[in-house]
């Protein structure tokens, strides 16, 4: 049985693994997930069956957790043999019409998350599953066999204006988020979310004795007069139109596709949980439902399935509220030593890549958030940089950061120094797992060094970092004033009210 979580916790892996390894039954308060699903795929591609011959190019879009193969045969498996009967009919019957294609592929997968996340949540709890219209409809049959249709509460449409348009069909500018509470009994706070209430040319106006005013509607049926109260609002309807896309320009955008506005979030946080409450989100992405999560002084759960992800959370609970991983919070499933390191450069050396990027807060090149492949083409020799500003004018400079888990040789320290002049960077960072030969210190002493003009200090041109090194405490020689290896989050105003403000 796992153990109850005590400290605000970021997990890397296979959240599935995770829930059944580290959540406790009936542990969190409030559970919001935003599963990866491409809206843009089109049916005839999702229902495309995974031994016909269509276009590689078509089936590289989704990760390879989310097709049909062996291990959606064995989540499949699991679930036919080891869950109640209401379960396995289902899925055997989503199973015969739809076929052993990606959506099936998707809808078991997620199945197996779902009913780990019904167990995890309180009797009081509350999930909302965020998706799009492809899925939605599918989702939906999921939930209410796991869950109990009785236990529906609500379809939400989130209306947003985005680019975009087409000639061929209306303009699809909606998602669908599915709310579903565990029990009879669960938190709303109808309260905490309550919008203006708009005034219109027909309206009956009133004021009380306290001159409140109000307006007032009588019950045709029944003749009985109702008040409403305008500086109380009114609650949000079922579609909601008031909270739009994040655009390219804002402060709080961070360049993650498929990030979500911190105010959808709040909205739902703020209406079915309480300060000190329990939010989980397993698909965490770029931490939005964390970040909202702390804002609002709720503890939180966290789970990313790439180390970019865990890299973007930790930049922006850093950015947002000063918060240090280990000290503030605990990440779990990060190398931790040289042993665990190696481990994870034997697995997946861009899942390696991307956390030894995140040890010198560099930025990777190449590769998606969303996607446990790495980077597409070529890098020309650099795989992450680190941007900053060491110029009287706010000129951007850059360091060049090269990452290597196999063997190391001086040659490489070359083809860096020759990388940092073609591109015309500040200086060049190798990070490497295996010790430097001293034929590669000497030619990184060779290189000379980067002279800042605003702290007249000067830097190695080319610096070599171990991994042994980093975990225990080494850090980049550059100039202090920089910028964000990511888009930096706006940082967090504290507030006496329930909700914080943004420092934009």
């Amino acid at each position: 049985m796992p153990k109850p979580i005590t400290r605000n916790t970021l997990f890397y892996g296979d959240n599935l693994s995770i829930l059944r390894e580290y959540i406790p039954s009936e542990s969190v308060d409030l559970i919001y997930l935003d599963p990866p699903f491409n809206s843009n795929r089109s049916y005839n591609v999702l229902f495309k069956n995974e031994s016909g011959t269509a276009s590689e190019a078509q089936l590289t879009a989704f990760d390879d957790t989310w097709h049909w193969g062996p291990t959606a045969e064995a989540t499949y498996y699991d679930l036919v043999t080891a869950s109640p009967a209401g379960i396995v009919k289902m899925i055997s019957a989503l199973r015969d019409f739809i076929g052993t294609n990606q959506m099936m592929a998707y809808l078991v997968m997620m199945a197996a998350r779902l009913v780990e996340l019904h167990r995890v949540l309180k009797p009081t709890g509350s999930l909302y599953l965020h998706c799009d219209p492809t899925a939605s409809h599918y989702l939906k049959i999921v939930l209410d066999t796991i869950f109990g249709a009785k236990y529906f509460q609500n379809e939400i449409v989130w209306c947003y204006e985005t680019a975009g348009k087409s000639k061929k069909h209306f303009s699809r500018k909606h998602d669908v988020i599915l709310f579903y509470s565990k029990s009879n009994e669960w938190v709303f706070n109808y309260q905490n979310i309550s919008i203006p209430r708009k005034r219109g040319k027909h309206m009956k106006i009133g004021f009380d004795e306290n001159g409140r005013e109000y307006e007032q509607k009588v019950d045709r049926k029944t003749g009985k007069i109702y008040r409403w109260y305008f500086d109380e609002g009114r609650l949000p309807f079922d579609y909601w139109t008031d909270i739009q896309f994040i655009n390219w320009e804002e402060a709080q955008r961070l360049g993650y596709p498929t990030q979500k506005p911190l105010a959808l979030l709040e909205r739902i946080i703020l209406a079915s949980s309480n300060p000190g409450d329990i939010i989980l989100d397993p698909f965490s992405g770029c931490g939005t439902a964390i970040s909202a999560a702390q804002k609002l002084n709720r503890r939180w759960i966290g789970i990313d399935i790439t180390h970019l992800a865990i890299a973007m959370h930790k930049a922006r609970l850093k950015d947002m509220f000063n918060l240090e991983p280990g000290k503030d919070y605990d990440v779990i499933g990060e190398p931790l030593d040289l042993t665990s390191a190696r481990q994870l450069a034997q697995d997946d050396r861009y899942q390696f890549q991307w956390w030894a990027l995140s040890l010198v807060k560099a930025k990777p090149v190449g590769g998606e958030p969303t996607s446990r492949k790495g980077k597409k083409g070529s890098d020309r020799g650099i795989d992450g940089i680190i941007p900053f500003i060491d110029d009287p004018k706010g000129k951007t400079s850059t360091a060049i950061v090269q990452v290597k888990s196999g063997h190391v040789k001086s040659g490489d320290i070359r083809d860096l120094i020759g990388t940092v002049q073609n591109q015309e960077a500040a200086f060049g960072i190798f990070i490497t797992l295996e010790e430097p030969t001293p034929e590669m210190i000497t030619a990184a002493s060779q290189a000379g060094f980067y002279h800042s003009p605003i702290w007249q200090e000067k830097y190695p041109r080319i610096q070599i970092l171990t991994i042994a090194a980093l975990l225990t405490g080494a850090t980049v020689q550059m100039p202090r004033l920089s910028t964000a290896a990511f888009k930096r989050a706006p940082r967090v105003k504290k507030s006496t009210g329930e909700q914080a403000e943004l420092d934009l």
